[in-house]
C-alpha cells in the first residue's frame, strides 16, 4: 500500500483538474458518459499521463523537492526518496507501454506523432543542465505540451476541429497554471538555485504578470466569445488576483496552510468552470 500511495500521489491528484478540464473542452454539449471510449481516454489523462509528466519532474526535482514543504501528499505529489526514485522510470515505462497501444490502435498513426511530440516536450524541459525547466521564460513555453490533451480528445471522441483563438486561451491559461505554482515554490527553488520565471521575476513582478494574462483571457471570453458567464466569473478571479497583491499578502510568501487552501480551493473552481463549459460549449464557437 506504500508503493501505490506513493506512485498515486507522484500523478498529483490534486493537479488532475487542468488536463480534464482540457480534455472535456472540446466535447462540450455531447452525450459522452456512455462511451466506454471517453472513460478510458478520461482515465489516460488523469493517471497515465500525469504520472509520465510529474513522475519525469519528480525525479529531476529531487534536490529541490527535498527543500519544497508542499510536496508529499496527493495534492501536489510525492517527495519520494532516491531509493524510490530510482526506481520510478520503470514504473512509468510500465504504464506507458500499457496504455499507448490501446490509443494508437484507436487513432492511428497521428497519436503517435502526438505522443511522440509530447515526448519530445518533456524531453526538452527536463534536459539535464539546461533543459528548459532551467531556462527562463523557455520553461513557460514548455507548457504548450498540456495542450496536447486536446487533440488527444478529439481524435478518441471522433470530434471535429475547435477554433484556433481557442488554443491561444488555452495557452495563456497554461502560463498562468505554471506561474502561479512558479510563485508558491519560488523559496524551495531559490534555495536550490533553480531559475525559474519567477525567481527572475521576483514575485511583485510574476504577479503582475499573472494578473495581465488573466485580464488578457477575461477580455477574449466577454469580447471575443461574448460569454458574460464564463468571463464574469475569470474577472472575479482577476478581482482576487488584484486584492492579492496589492491588499492582503502581497509579495509575501504564502504558508503551507494557505496553499493547501488555495489548492483545495482551485480544484472546486475548476470544477464549477469545466462543467460550465462543458455543458455551454462556449469556446467551441466565436460569434
Amino acid at each position: 500500500m506504500n508503493k501505490m500511495n506513493f506512485l498515486l500521489k507522484v500523478s498529483r491528484p490534486g493537479l488532475w483538474f487542468p488536463t480534464i478540464w482540457l480534455y472535456l473542452l472540446p466535447l462540450g454539449k455531447l452525450d459522452v458518459w456512455n462511451s466506454p471510449i471517453f472513460w478510458l481516454g478520461m482515465l489516460f489523462v488523469c493517471f497515465p499521463l500525469n504520472f509520465l509528466i510529474y513522475g519525469w519532474n519528480d525525479i529531476v526535482d529531487y534536490e529541490t523537492d527535498v527543500l519544497n514543504p508542499r510536496k508529499g501528499s496527493f495534492l501536489f505529489g510525492a517527495k519520494g526518496t532516491k531509493e524510490e526514485l530510482s526506481s520510478l522510470p520503470i514504473y512509468i515505462f510500465i504504464v506507458q507501454l500499457i496504455s499507448w497501444p490501446y490509443f494508437i490502435y484507436i487513432a492511428g498513426w497521428p497519436m503517435l506523432v502526438l505522443l511522440l511530440v509530447l515526448l519530445t516536450i518533456l524531453v526538452g524541459y527536463n534536459f539535464p543542465g539546461k533543459g528548459l525547466r532551467n531556462t527562463p521564460p523557455l520553461d513557460l513555453l514548455a507548457q504548450v505540451g498540456y495542450l496536447l490533451v486536446v487533440p488527444f480528445s478529439m481524435m478518441i471522441n471522433d470530434i471535429a476541429v475547435i477554433p484556433t483563438l481557442t488554443y491561444l486561451y488555452l495557452l495563456l491559461f497554461a502560463f498562468q497554471s505554471q506561474l502561479i505554482g512558479e510563485v508558491m515554490d519560488i523559496e524551495p527553488d531559490r534555495a536550490a538555485n533553480r531559475a525559474t520565471t519567477a525567481t527572475v521575476l521576483g514575485i511583485r513582478n510574476t504577479k503582475l504578470l499573472i494578473i495581465g494574462i488573466v485580464a488578457i483571457e477575461t477580455s477574449l471570453l466577454i469580447f471575443v466569445y461574448q460569454d458574460y458567464m464564463f468571463g464574469g466569473m475569470l474577472g472575479l478571479g482577476l478581482v482576487w488576483l488584484l486584492t492579492d497583491l496589492f491588499l492582503i499578502f502581497k509579495t509575501k510568501a504564502y504558508t503551507l496552510t494557505q496553499m493547501r487552501l488555495f489548492g483545495v480551493g482551485s480544484n472546486l473552481i475548476a470544477l464549477v468552470s469545466m462543467s460550465y463549459v462543458w455543458w455551454s460549449g462556449c469556446l467551441l464557437v466565436i460569434p
